[in-house]
């Protein structure tokens, strides 16, 4: 299996790693450790490249498979058993990772106000977008969300990540603050991103150091989808 380094330290940019398995079409290649993420939860892939003396592979899209992380490079070539050196596409990664702890300030104000969780998310490098079943989403009521949203970034706090076990993560429901909880039960331990005074939550995916690497949110738009459901569109300005 992979050895997910990001989850560790998700500002490693390269590493040196080791090919364990290739698929028939040459294309798609597992490595015995990564620092790429791999699409999921609302966070896409890391983009990249990989290494083999002068030789580049791009890589396009990175994906969990059974044998651990999938990366789909852009030819043929590796094999099993080639050390390859991994080099991330770090300025796509850290926008994502700026999102991804945007979203995650944004769903613990919300939720400390309304008690409401998150009932879907969609990250990307332009700009992300969360769902809640909110029947008050006026506009003005967002903005006052994220203006709170904004006062803590310019206050700044930590952002740390720690393990719980399933059983004692259960302990605090407020660790999971997405309306669909059947992923729980599928997983051996919780990873926890914290936000120093402000918020904890159960999260696979990758973040920044400190709220102020955030930048200033800025609300783009509110859909409306379906009974109840607010989809809230931001945008994020220079740190």
């Amino acid at each position: 299996m992979t050895q997910l380094l990001y989850l560790g330290d998700s500002y490693l940019k390269e590493i040196d790693t080791s090919v364990i398995s290739v698929d028939a079409t040459g294309m798609r290649i597992v490595l015995d450790k990564t620092i790429f993420y791999p699409e999921g939860g609302g966070q896409p892939s890391d983009h990249g490249t990989l290494m083999k003396g002068s030789e580049v592979y791009r890589v396009k899209m990175v994906k969990k498979s059974s044998e651990g992380v999938a990366h789909e490079v852009d030819k043929t070539g590796l094999k099993v058993g080639d050390n390859a050196h991994h080099i991330l596409d770090w300025n796509r990664r850290y926008i994502l990772m700026r999102y991804h702890t945007a979203a995650h300030l944004l769903s613990a104000v919300i939720y400390g106000k309304t008690r409401v969780e998150t009932t879907g998310n969609q990250l990307d490098v332009d700009k992300s977008r969360m769902d809640f079943c909110l029947e008050d989403a006026s506009k003005e009521r967002i903005e006052k969300f994220i203006q709170q949203a904004n006062e803590l970034i310019l206050n700044d706090a930590p952002v740390k990540t720690f393990v719980l076990s399933k059983e004692d993560a259960k302990k605090d429901p407020s660790l999971f603050k997405l309306a669909v909880k059947d992923y729980i039960e599928r997983l051996k331990e919780v990873r926890v991103v914290d936000i120093e005074g402000i918020d904890k939550q159960a999260d696979g995916g990758t973040h920044v150091h400190s709220l102020k690497e955030v930048g200033k949110i800025s609300l783009l738009k509110i859909d409306n989808k379906g009974r109840n459901n607010r989809r809230i569109y931001f945008t994020l300005g220079e740190r």
